[in-house]
């Protein structure tokens, strides 16, 4: 029984292991950048940031830990896993405009809703020993919401003739709704040998997890103009609704704790 209960634990230290990013020391150099790939969790004994040095976290994780022994900043340091930004909606298609007498231009197409803004990446950030001789940027932001999309325009009346009025212009498309702002990531930050990281919170650590701002609604489409006759015009078409804002994402959490 012990000797099955020993390969049961070997086998999952083995599996708790695979995967990580093992490294006795990493030196990023100045304004170069290291990205966290093929794994969501880096383990250093020795973590030297240099001047605008950046660590870019894992984007296709959505938790991600950084375990280090000792870790040295200089001026400038960053690490990355802030949420991408929504894309703007697509502009909708014009109505039809008539060449045809008395005939109605065309209504145009609502534009689309903008893409929403994904949400920052949770961080882990255990260290032993922290040294800051500069700045370290933890960016969890989340993305903004996009821009809806413009309307289309309506298309024009065809023109009138002595036996019929002028056509009417098509209504313009609805404008699209905004994107909303993805939520900012959490950050857990642990450190045994520091001072107090709530101290140096603002000046030497610098923490943005802010939601993403909500997308914009766009403007309605300009109605068609009226077709114009020698016995009587059609009526120009309605301008389209405009489309509302989307919502902005929540802030995320910060925690410190010192062992």
């Amino acid at each position: 029984m012990n000797k099955w209960i020993g390969i049961i634990l070997l086998i999952f230290a083995a599996a708790q292991g695979f995967g990580q990013i093992r490294l006795d020391k990493l030196e990023i150099k100045a304004r170069q950048a290291y990205t966290i790939e093929e794994s969501d969790v880096l383990v250093v004994d020795t973590l030297i940031m240099r001047d605008s040095s950046r660590i870019v976290l894992n984007k296709e994780k959505s938790e991600n830990i950084i375990n280090v022994k000792v870790l040295i900043v200089n001026r400038g340091a960053q690490i990355i896993g802030n949420g991408a930004n929504g894309e703007a909606g697509k502009v909708g298609a014009n109505g039809v405009r008539q060449n045809a007498p008395c005939r109605v231009g065309g209504n145009a197409a609502e534009g689309a809703t903008g893409g929403n803004g994904t949400s920052g990446l949770n961080l882990s950030l255990y260290v032993n020993q922290l040294i800051i001789t500069g700045s370290l940027t933890i960016n969890l932001n989340g993305g903004n919401g996009g821009t809806g999309g413009r309307g289309g325009r309506g298309g024009d009346g065809g023109g009138g003739t002595r036996v019929c009025r002028g056509g009417n212009g098509g209504a313009g498309g609805n404008g699209g709704a905004g994107g909303n702002g993805g939520n900012g990531g959490n950050l857990d930050m642990r450190c045994t040998q520091c001072q107090d990281l709530h101290l140096i919170q603002g000046h030497q650590l610098i923490i943005n997890n802010y939601g993403g701002f909500a997308g914009v609604g766009a403007n309605g489409g300009t109605g068609g103009l009226a077709g114009l006759g020698p016995n009587q015009d059609g009526k120009n078409g309605e301008k389209g609704l405009p489309g509302a804002n989307g919502v902005a994402g929540k802030q995320g959490i910060i925690r410190f704790e010192k062992k």
